[in-house]
């Protein structure tokens, strides 16, 4: 599969990303039919099955219950095959189904290095401020340098802000290596900032292109890989699946 490298740094992924939200976690979701969350050995197979397709983003996050416990299984196998990004700022109770919010320094510090542990691995390749939707406020002065020491520290490759308004995105401009924005063909808000965030030499990702299965696979990614006017400026598309058949099915758009 085609790679292409985010914006200025020399990270590069896959055009098809993998969201593991399904691996991890069942409730608080928009997805129209219900899943059971796969046991470990289902895990590491689904895994194995992703990476084997040529898909090597893979977006995780501590929101997403066990996610990272499960990616864990596998990832040392096949660290040097994989492209990971994880998230600092929600975390998630899986007793209580229920988040909470911290964008203090400290707490984006400990987080990751939490998540380091349960991936079993020595570094991520994205860290991205996991926003509540308070954007502006969640990437303050003190969060941004500690995300800038992270990232001269080796404990990640690159940093981003994955917010819902285009006011933080524009924001997270300034300091942020990648963004990770809301696009496809039935919300196209964000098109402008895609462009312009690649005229910065800041790289993107796409989430809820498919809107958590409410629209046609096909459809929305023949849109953001081709049909787009900022197609070029996409570097991966981010699809949460527990079926390695449906991601290869995604593929065909490529």
């Amino acid at each position: 599969m085609e790679q292409r490298t985010l914006g200025s740094t020399e990270v590069k992924v896959s055009r098809l990303g993998w969201g593991t939200v399904k691996l991890g976690r069942t409730q608080g979701l928009k997805y129209p039919t219900r899943f059971a969350l796969p046991d470990d050995e289902q895990a590491i197979d689904i895994v194995h099955r992703m990476l084997d397709l040529g898909i090597t983003l893979i977006d995780t996050a501590p929101a997403y219950g066990i996610a990272e416990a499960k990616l864990g299984l596998s990832v040392q196998q096949r660290r040097d095959d994989i492209v990971l990004a994880t998230k600092v700022g929600e975390l998630y109770d899986t007793s209580t189904a229920t988040s909470t919010y911290d964008f203090s320094p400290t707490s984006a510090r400990t987080s990751l290095q939490h998540s380091l542990e349960l991936l079993r691995t020595s570094h991520v390749d994205m860290l991205f401020v996991h926003s509540d939707g308070n954007d502006l406020a969640n990437q303050n002065d003190d969060l941004v340098a500690e995300l800038i020491a992270l990232r001269d520290e080796g404990l990640t490759r690159a940093i981003g802000f994955s917010g819902k308004t285009i006011e933080g995105h524009e924001a997270a401009l300034t300091w942020a290596d990648v963004l990770m924005v809301h696009y496809g063909p039935h919300d196209r808000s964000h098109e402008s900032l895609i462009r312009q965030a690649s005229d910065a030499g800041v790289g993107v990702v796409l989430k809820k292109a498919l809107d958590s299965g409410q629209y046609d696979a096909a459809e929305a990614l023949q849109f953001c890989w081709h049909k787009s006017p900022v197609a070029d400026a996409i570097a991966s598309v981010i699809v949460g699946s527990l079926q390695p058949a449906n991601m290869q099915r995604n593929l065909a758009g490529l």
